[in-house]
């Protein structure tokens, strides 16, 4: 079942996220509140996250745990959270991968020149440190 993280999912957010080799530096309390997770039987199984600045969105720290890849989770945590985007006003979704190029392009999303993103994207964390400057840079159109 996927649900709006709670503070209380914190601690089990962040040791997901340091296992799939995510940045967690910024993650607090309130940012949780674009967060999305998936439990199964009590657990955390899956988070996705989404920072809205505006009329644009970033979609960051899609994970899921390695023992429950290839079963859709991660495709359904996106469209949850691209869902939620488009409940809050969000036209367009960024992201930032090392690693999910592939995944990203069947669901959607395209490879863009850093350059092309938005100046509230550049200016956050997720742009301007927490990711490598090698990582690629997609966006799809909500609406």
């Amino acid at each position: 079942m996927i649900v709006s993280a709670t503070t209380r999912d914190l601690q089990d957010i962040l040791r997901l996220l340091e296992t799939c080799g995510l940045p967690t530096a910024d993650l607090s309390p309130a940012l949780l509140e674009g967060f999305l997770v998936q439990r199964q039987a009590g657990g955390l199984q899956g988070v996705v996250g989404l920072q809205i600045f505006e009329r644009v969105g970033m979609l960051r720290s899609l994970a899921v745990l390695a023992e429950r890849r290839g079963r859709g989770w991660g495709e359904q945590l996106t469209r949850q959270a691209e869902e939620l985007a488009r409940k809050r006003g969000v036209g367009e979704l960024y992201l930032l991968t090392t690693t999910a190029e592939g995944f990203f392009t069947r669901l959607g999303y395209q490879a863009i020149a850093r350059e092309q993103a938005p100046l509230a994207i550049q200016n956050s964390a997720e742009f301007q440190s927490l990711c490598p400057a090698s990582a690629v840079l997609m966006r799809k159109t909500l609406f």
